[in-house]
């Protein structure tokens, strides 16, 4: 039988993945419980999954093909959109459920010891089985279009890899900022709103390279998922590959995602206290 040692005094600088490896079961626990949840009791269920990017899709066509009049080359809109919108989708449905989950379940926290970090992390879990319904979603308009897939797919799962890390790290950064600052629970909708807008979700970031200073661009692109969407576009559509400026925003994926880890580990002691 496992013996679990509560040190305070161990150094923040140990993570011990090995624990959270311990507590893998309740990592499947926290995620399937959280995907019934959202879809028990509605009249839809499981088609709210496909219904909300349908239509932000819908929204989308009107507003940047049909009005703006957006150039995406031989790829037809709505499918260069849907590929910016599935991973903005995952990455917003991370971070938003991640930022307030150790306040959601701070009973069970205040009640049982178990690695804190195990929370946050389950969120990911539970967004990539909408992210697959996204991917689904691409497919059947690839299909509809009669678009092949680009020979680039195979770099497909390292963007996926990428989005996954940009998402845990942000989320966890704000699971244990929300514990303090509660403020961060109203706020975080707003950004995730207003967010989209700055991120190349329904048009090209080729459109702001000549139009924006380059202090600008390199503001731009500190958005984590930024250089990640152009990613995407390129492995599965075969669009221009992601520019130079797209490096700052891997390089901030990964500085968020260690950095959260630590400073998860610093507040988790006194993580029960607080909330």
């Amino acid at each position: 039988m496992p013996k679990t040692i509560i040190d305070a005094n161990k150094s923040i600088l140990s993570l011990d993945l090995k624990e959270l490896f311990q507590y893998k079961d309740l990592f499947y626990t926290l995620s399937y419980r959280d995907f019934r949840v959202r879809y028990a009791q509605t009249f839809l269920g499981f088609f709210w999954a496909f219904i909300q990017p349908f239509m932000t899709l819908v929204v989308f066509a009107l507003v940047f093909s049909r009005g703006l009049q957006l150039d995406t080359g031989d790829v037809p809109y709505v499918l260069f959109a849907s590929c910016g919108l599935a991973a903005w989708t995952y990455f917003s449905t991370v971070m938003s459920q991640a930022g307030i989950s150790i306040v959601g379940a701070q009973e069970m926290v205040q009640k049982v010891y178990f690695p804190r970090l195990v929370i946050p992390l389950s969120k990911a879990m539970v967004g990539l089985i909408d992210f697959g319904i996204a991917l689904l979603v691409i497919l059947g308009v690839m299909i509809f279009y009669r678009f092949p897939p680009s020979p680039n797919i195979i770099f497909f799962p390292i963007f996926v890899g990428l989005a996954i890390v940009a998402s845990l790290g942000v989320g966890v950064w704000l699971s244990a900022l929300t514990i303090r600052f509660r403020d961060l629970h109203n706020i975080v909708p707003f950004l995730v709103r207003f967010g989209m807008f700055l991120t190349p979700v329904a048009y090209p970031s080729s459109l702001l390279l000549d139009r924006i200073p380059e202090w600008a661009l390199i503001v731009y692109y500190l958005n984590p998922i930024a250089g990640i969407i152009d990613g995407f576009r390129w492995s599965i559509l075969g669009t221009a590959p992601p520019n130079t400026m797209a490096y700052i925003s891997f390089g901030v994926v990964i500085l968020l995602f260690i950095s959260s880890l630590f400073y998860f580990k610093k507040v988790e002691r006194t993580i029960a206290d607080i909330v």
